[in-house]
């Protein structure tokens, strides 16, 4: 109040002003030690797609091939710029998915409890109970997706593996050379969003979005090259044609 005039404060503006007050000091401080935050994130990201790899195989190796055939851009087809056009619509979706999902974090985890502090009535339990379901929700399409993937990735390995009369192990130690540091790029932003999780640390899931994001796109688009004229060039060396 000043000069006998009051100035009515909406709540989603003090929920805005304290989420990029959170977001600017939360950047400020991982600026002065930037591996310190990074670190951790590519660490549990790198385990994340080792294991997806692994689950691939596995799925892989139990999996009856369908006799489809595949057409793989650079292996059993010539690479063009539309395929790595195409590698980067795929990716873009699936990095845009993860990036969300850290977002969905931030408003459920920091603020909408922020939020409902400041309403009352039906209004504040709506915003009370809706950050713990919005987090759950966020677990089981992660678990959901990684599942999918899996499944997907391992029953078009042990077709593909069939098609080039080889071995589902062989075929995925040819798609390392893209395929280790692409997932390790996408999942980025769902580690970021564990380990906060695990800390309590929601208001800093901003943040993490525009590091992770900014972090992965670059290494896509080198991944996106690899995938088309390093990659099958290793699978030629392991079958050797």
């Amino acid at each position: 109040m000043a000069g006998g005039m009051s100035v009515k404060v909406k709540v989603n503006d003090l929920v805005l002003v304290q989420g990029m007050k959170d977001t600017r000091l939360t950047l400020t401080r991982w600026n002065r030690a930037p591996l310190a935050a990074v670190g951790p994130w590519a660490l549990l990201s790198f385990a994340v797609a080792l294991s997806l790899l692994a689950s691939v195989y596995g799925v892989a190796e139990l999996s009856r091939p369908d006799g489809t055939l595949y057409v793989v851009p650079g292996l059993t087809a010539p690479a063009d710029f539309g395929d790595y056009v195409h590698i980067m619509i795929r990716n873009g979706l699936v990095l845009a998915l993860h990036a969300l999902a850290c977002v969905a974090g931030f408003i459920a985890g920091s603020s909408l409890p922020l939020s409902a502090s400041k309403r009352s009535g039906v209004s504040r339990w709506v915003h009370e109970k809706a950050g713990p379901l919005a987090i759950a929700f966020v677990i089981c399409a992660t678990a959901f997706s990684l599942c999918t993937q899996a499944y997907v990735l391992g029953g078009s390995s042990a077709s593909l593996a069939q098609q080039l009369h080889t071995t589902p192990g062989v075929m995925l130690v040819g798609l390392l050379p893209h395929a280790v540091p692409e997932l390790t790029a996408l999942f980025l932003p769902l580690a970021a969003w564990t380990l906060a999780s695990r800390k309590g640390n929601w208001h800093e899931l901003l943040a993490a979005t525009f590091v992770t994001t900014a972090i992965a796109i670059p290494v896509l688009v080198l991944c996106g090259v690899i995938e088309l004229y390093v990659s099958p060039e290793v699978t030629r060396a392991l079958l050797g044609r």
